[in-house]
């Protein structure tokens, strides 16, 4: 789709009521509601995250949307297809300013080229113990990403149409974080697997997007 035809519907989700776990639902992991339950309490104290689904134009006008591919490190997100985003400071203003700040850090996107468009349902993720808070937003211009080594392997350019694609919803078999093998629900962009919390906030997305597209 063209950015500026995008652009030009994507504003009316303002408007619109969110899905949250109706759309969590669809790419939940099946052990996700019992381990949640059991983090109950600990979930009172999670730490705060803000994330960033960012769309934008290519060179050639079309909408793309931007996604990482972090490092393989000690972790229970290692070597996973992310948002851009992070951990929110104490010198952060609120959690988008932390999306944004995180966005620019970890992708070279500069915060006040961001026109944040609407606040996604945020979700718990309980093998690390954060409440994540996702926000949608555009840019108007075509990024030159720079890539943050210490944390990113890879940037990841999803095309609008592969996205919103329903034969890019697949089920698959993957290692968790508490080492066993599971089917999950996921998308496949890229050639790369996304499954876990970032496949439900984008299934959110994607119903919102699927609303006024």
């Amino acid at each position: 789709m063209r950015f500026n035809t995008f652009s030009e519907s994507v504003v009316k989700i303002k408007h619109l009521e969110l899905f949250g776990e109706q759309s969590h639902a669809k790419m939940s992991p099946p052990y996700r509601l019992e381990l949640a339950q059991r983090m109950k309490e600990k979930a009172k104290t999670a730490k705060t995250a803000g994330v960033m689904a960012l769309f934008y134009p290519d060179q050639k006008e079309e909408t793309h949307l931007v996604l990482i591919l972090r490092k393989t490190y000690k972790g229970v997100h290692s070597n996973q297809v992310g948002f851009p985003g992070g951990k929110f400071e104490e010198s952060d203003d609120n959690l988008m300013f932390t999306a944004l700040r995180e966005t620019e850090e970890e992708v070279g996107v500069p915060m006040d080229k961001v026109n944040v468009i609407k606040t996604i349902s945020p979700l718990y993720i309980p093998p690390s113990n954060f409440m994540v808070h996702p926000y949608l937003g555009l840019m108007n211009t075509t990024p030159q990403f720079i890539k943050q080594d210490e944390e990113v392997e890879d940037i990841l350019e999803i095309q609008l149409q592969d996205f919103l694609n329903e034969r890019n919803v697949i089920t698959t078999n993957v290692h968790t974080s508490l080492n066993v093998k599971v089917e999950v629900p996921a998308f496949k962009l890229n050639g790369h697997i996304v499954w876990g919390a970032t496949a439900m906030m984008l299934g959110e997305i994607k119903d919102l997007l699927k609303q006024v597209l």
